[in-house]
């Protein structure tokens, strides 16, 4: 039987209570036996008294009772609840990111998947780690690449017709590189998609990403983190780029992607609110619909690590936003 976090008393001392006023002892002195408070003799005495027979043998009235009121005139209605239930149907996101879709603060989404059983199990513990961030937006920007299928017609798994898409994986249409510069601060993020993952590619989309930022009205990076990949650590073009700005090179230490954190999760959510997101009838069309999806992750899309703020928020130099 679940009890109550904080209840004065078990199953177990709820009968005793019982048993000692009906052993002569009054109200007042039994609470005092049991060390409760009288106004918790007299609920769990008068919560007997109205049981029934079959309550009394059973045990079933020394259960807790429903905390959820009788009435709640606040409460969203099922025409006002169906909006956030096919959200989370299409997109499985959790309570902060439908916040931004549905317009609704997030402990009501919360509630209302709660509500229908659409909430997600509560998952295993997180190993320790410790987070940093850089004062200054734009100091440090955090530099990786994503790739993702290139197709000409949805496959078997969107369309449910194998044999349709029979002969599909012998196209070889190849894949597209999504560059992603992250900047540590405010997460805002500047996103191209090409068809390699090259050096000189990597060296010229961090130059047009600086270029962006300073758009933005922010000074050139102190430094730029990435992994260990040979677009990064030995590419000379790549060099040439962190040289003519001034920038240091930050790379992580091999088996350790929790250092380029930020950029590492940006391509998780790429790839899930929009890459994965809907069923696009080519990849021309899912790169066409790129720059809107970064648009709205940079000025609209609540960010939990920002108090469910745009990373625009944090961009204080923004040109016309304080206008």
């Amino acid at each position: 039987m679940k009890v109550h976090a904080n209840a004065a008393l078990g199953p177990a001392g709820r009968s005793a209570l019982v048993d000692a006023i009906e052993s002569g002892l009054t109200l007042r002195a039994a609470a005092a036996a049991l060390n409760v408070a009288p106004a918790t003799a007299h609920r769990w005495w008068h919560r007997y008294r109205l049981a029934s027979a079959t309550e009394r043998s059973s045990g079933a009235w020394l259960a807790d009772r429903s905390s959820c009121p009788h009435r709640q005139p606040r409460r969203l209605s099922a025409a006002e609840e169906a909006p956030i239930l096919e959200a989370r149907r299409q997109t499985n996101l959790g309570p902060g990111r439908l916040a931004g879709i549905c317009r609704r603060h997030r402990s009501t989404i919360w509630k209302v998947l709660h509500r229908n059983g659409l909430s997600r199990k509560a998952s295993s513990p997180r190993p320790a780690y410790r987070r940093y961030e850089w004062s200054r937006p734009g100091a440090l920007l955090h530099v990786d690449v994503g790739s993702l299928m290139r197709f000409d017609r949805p496959g078997h798994a969107v369309t449910g017709d194998r044999r349709r898409s029979r002969g599909a994986k012998r196209l070889g249409v190849g894949r597209v590189y999504l560059h992603c510069v992250v900047d540590d601060h405010s997460r805002y993020a500047y996103v191209e998609q090409h068809r390699d993952e090259s050096g000189q590619t990597a060296a010229a989309v961090l130059e047009r990403a600086i270029a962006h930022f300073a758009s933005l009205g922010l000074d050139p990076p102190e430094a730029v983190m990435s992994d260990n990949a040979l677009a990064y650590r030995r590419s000379l073009a790549f060099k040439d780029v962190l040289a003519r700005h001034r920038t240091r090179h930050i790379l992580t230490p091999p088996y350790t992607p929790r250092w380029n954190g930020k950029v590492e999760r940006f391509i998780q959510t790429l790839k899930r609110e929009w890459a994965y997101a809907h069923s696009w009838p080519s990849s021309a069309e899912r790169s066409r619909a790129l720059p809107s999806f970064v648009r709205y992750y940079n000025r609209r899309r609540p960010h939990s690590s920002l108090s469910d703020r745009p990373p625009i928020s944090r961009v204080h130099n923004v040109r016309g936003q304080d206008i």
